[in-house]
């Protein structure tokens, strides 16, 4: 205990209190973002928006989140813009030694067994992202496999990720899965895919401020990946 003062009369005592304190270490970051895919007949879809924000604050607006890692497959990262790219880079190597090593190109289900597997080793300290992949299968069908953050995955006709999940999953839902409409249910089209892709982002814009500025779509067939890119809201 001590005792001071700050001008003549003034006596203050001063009594340390002794508290826990609180040593935090939380390397993680959300840079927010929304990404989707949908699976066809003979095509896939992956559609991903371009803004990375922290916060209230906007870094950039055009990050992409969605990477062609061959002619058959794509895959679309939200979460950590840090770990989604060490996490990319990763797959790439491995997909170029696999390429050295066995003459060919990995097929979409064997990425997508290997992805897996480097989330499932980063498990105590997981790489903090939202995957989808998305491609063509062995028959040439559209496939789409989800994942969360520790290697878990299945396989689904679409899926939707990331800051506007919660608005544009059961559009989906609906749109794509005709959940609890099984008399209505038909197999869609591209240009039908490709217009309720467009339409869910052009609709979350308007509530997620996470999602915006530009879109890209990446659109698997077996002719190859296209790219297409589309405006959204700036604001």
């Amino acid at each position: 205990m001590s005792v001071f003062s700050t001008y003549p009369g003034q006596v203050i005592v001063d009594n340390p209190v002794s508290v826990p304190i609180e040593h935090r270490f939380d390397p993680y970051v959300d840079n927010g973002g929304t990404l989707l895919s949908i699976s066809g007949e003979d095509f896939c879809v992956v559609a991903a928006d371009t803004r990375q924000s922290e916060g209230y604050s906007i870094n950039s607006r055009y990050v992409p989140k969605s990477v062609k890692l061959s002619n058959k497959t794509v895959i679309s990262m939200g979460g950590c813009y840090a770990d989604c790219l060490t996490l990319t880079k990763k797959i790439q190597q491995s997909m170029e030694w696999y390429q050295h090593a066995h003459g060919k190109t990995m097929s979409t289900a064997a990425v997508a067994q290997m992805l897996s597997i480097m989330l499932y080793q980063k498990r105590f300290f997981p790489f903090y992202s939202w995957c989808i992949l998305g491609g063509l299968d062995e028959e040439g069908k559209g496939a789409v496999y989800t994942y969360d953050p520790v290697g878990s995955y299945e396989r689904e006709s679409c899926r939707c990720a990331g800051s506007a999940s919660s608005l544009i999953q059961p559009f989906l839902d609906n749109q794509i899965g005709f959940k609890n409409q099984e008399s209505n249910k038909t197999k869609l089209s591209l240009d039908q895919v490709l217009r309720i892709t467009k339409d869910s982002f052009t609709s979350a814009t308007e509530r997620d401020i996470y999602t915006g500025d530009y879109l890209e779509i990446f659109v698997i067939t077996s002719k190859g990946v296209e790219v297409q890119k589309m405006d959204l809201k700036k604001d």
